[in-house]
């Protein structure tokens, strides 16, 4: 449930593309539609929590400018460094939590769950770190298909191309966690059974 809420303002943004026949009003028509569906999607997480979610403001905020700005200056180029700068504030905020506090922002992030996640420190620092290499390499991808391709291409590339990649990533470091999980787990396993 929380995967569609988080990417509900991308969902709508590719349906509003696809509305008018015209492909250069589409991208005009998405853009309004993305700042839209980001707004309720910050409100809606307000009104069932009574907290705000850092990833949707930092989202949020980036729309509101690159979107206004993309409108009021009829330039798609603004809406399309909007994900590469999206990525690349969450890939500094990873990358300096190596630095900054007593550990990585990942595992921060992932011990708020209520089942809190035992991994070794540096399994959390390279998972912490991956993610932050990848939301770069991420960011470039999206400005070379961007400014490389057509804006339809683009918009189907940041619909599924870039959720596609997420979701390839996400496999690789559970693949990569869960060898240290059954790690943990044997040495209870084994005093269980003396």
């Amino acid at each position: 449930m929380k995967f569609l809420f988080d990417f509900f303002p991308i969902i709508a943004f590719f349906i509003a593309f696809y509305i008018p026949e015209d492909r250069e009003q589409g991208i005009y028509i998405a853009t309004y539609t993305i700042i839209i569906a980001t707004f309720i999607q910050v409100a809606l997480y307000w009104l069932l929590y009574k907290k705000f979610e850092k990833m949707h403001l930092i989202t949020f905020v980036v729309v509101l400018i690159f979107g206004g700005l993309t409108i009021y200056l009829q330039n798609e180029a603004f809406i399309k460094w909007k994900p590469t700068i999206v990525n690349w504030c969450f890939a500094i905020a990873l990358i300096a939590s190596h630095f900054i506090g007593d550990k990585p922002l990942f595992q921060r992030m992932l011990n708020l769950a209520d089942n809190k996640l035992q991994l070794p420190d540096h399994v959390w620092r390279n998972v912490n770190m991956s993610w932050g290499i990848f939301f770069i390499f991420l960011g470039f991808v999206n400005l070379y298909v961007a400014f490389s391709f057509s804006t339809e291409f683009w918009v189907n590339f940041k619909a599924w191309g870039m959720t596609g990649l997420n979701f390839i990533f996400l496999i690789a470091i559970f693949i990569y966690i869960y060898q240290y999980l059954k790690d943990i787990e044997q040495p209870e396993n084994e005093t269980n059974n003396e």
